[in-house]
């Protein structure tokens, strides 16, 4: 049954005028009753009526593509990529479809919201970037989310995310790459390694510090829960980290940043600290950023094929590459090794 705007109205408990000032934004209504609108309008799946919502189950030339921060190379290098293959043959319109990049911030509402506002745009496609929030009521709120996405007709595929119900998955094995790249400090001879972990709340996080401690284990090397230390994924969180583990433990001599942007902010700590890098020690990323190669020294990293997993979620949203086997794929990390890493000094 189509739902109507007085059956938004009645649920909101407000007139349809107030609904229509609120879906239209051309009209002042206090945030309480906004919020309570669009609540109802949520709850109901109601699609405001227009022009493109002539044909009642058809989708739009929009396409949704959803990162937590676009300045972030991670993620600006898979939009930059899905985008690229987004759109018709010969680029006339017609076949073109409108990306649009949705800065989430890393918030979950927001992460909610422009799905909702993706919804009711009837999308023909969602992409959804990057690790997930742990956190039960969100995850609930996203698979319903997704499905009601998916009985819309529209695509979603999830790039560098784990898997999700009424969801095309192309995730990251960060896992893997996490204890390849201890693996690899535990060969060169390290046994007192800090770890600067990302937000605790993020499923990157979480893979990539398992696959640090599965290394560690595997080795017989037992872990110092004192030289794990959480932050964000930006340059500051790798600077203070670092000055935290050096105070925690100056005798330690290797470093693993939760990615490369704090890899730097690792190496910046050190050097001010008047540390060197390998010979004191040791410094190593994740992901393969444009700039890990041009550090000085070249970064030690894990590299992801970022452009590569962006350019076929491109295909698989736009129906021109087959999903994988099960919907879900496993995108493997490759271990860079560079200079940014050595023998512990003796």
């Amino acid at each position: 049954m189509t739902v109507t705007l007085a059956d938004v109205a009645a649920r909101a408990q407000v007139s349809p005028a107030t609904v229509s000032r609120v879906l239209n934004g051309n009209y002042p209504v206090a945030a309480s009753t906004r919020e309570r609108v669009l609540r109802a309008v949520d709850e109901l799946d109601y699609v405001l009526n227009g022009p493109a919502s002539a044909l009642a189950a058809a989708t739009s030339d929009l396409v949704g593509i959803l990162v937590n921060d676009v300045a972030d190379p991670f993620f600006g290098i898979m939009a930059s990529a899905i985008q690229s293959e987004i759109g018709g043959p010969g680029g006339r319109a017609g076949g073109e479809r409108l990306a649009v990049v949705c800065n989430t911030g890393g918030s979950p509402e927001r992460e909610l919201t422009y799905l909702t506002l993706l919804q009711r745009q009837r999308a023909a496609a969602v992409v959804l970037t990057g690790g997930a929030v742990e956190n039960g009521a969100h995850a609930e709120a996203m698979g319903a989310k997704l499905r009601k996405l998916g009985a819309a007709g529209t695509r979603v595929v999830l790039c560098g995310r784990p898997p999700a119900p009424d969801a095309v998955a192309l995730a990251f094995d960060n896992h893997g790459g996490g204890q390849r790249l201890t693996e690899h400090l535990i060969e060169l001879g390290h046994r007192r390694l800090g770890y600067i972990a990302g937000p605790e709340e993020r499923t990157t996080t979480r893979h990539r510090l398992e696959g640090h401690r599965e290394a560690l284990a595997v080795a017989g090397v037992e872990e110092d829960p004192r030289l794990t230390v959480h932050g964000r994924y930006d340059r500051r969180a790798g600077y203070e980290a670092t000055l935290e583990l050096l105070r925690r433990d100056p005798s330690l001599t290797a470093i693993v940043a939760a990615n490369d942007t704090v890899a730097l902010g690792a190496c910046a700590a050190l050097r001010d600290s008047g540390l060197r890098i390998p010979e004191d020690v040791s410094v190593a990323g994740f992901d393969d950023l444009p700039f890990a190669i041009d550090a000085v020294p070249a970064l030690t990293t894990v590299r992801l094929p970022l452009s590569e997993a962006g350019a076929r979620a491109g295909r698989i949203a736009m129906g021109r590459e087959e999903p994988p086997p099960g919907g879900i794929a496993t995108v493997p990390g490759e271990l860079m090794v560079r200079g940014s890493t050595g023998a512990p000094r003796a």
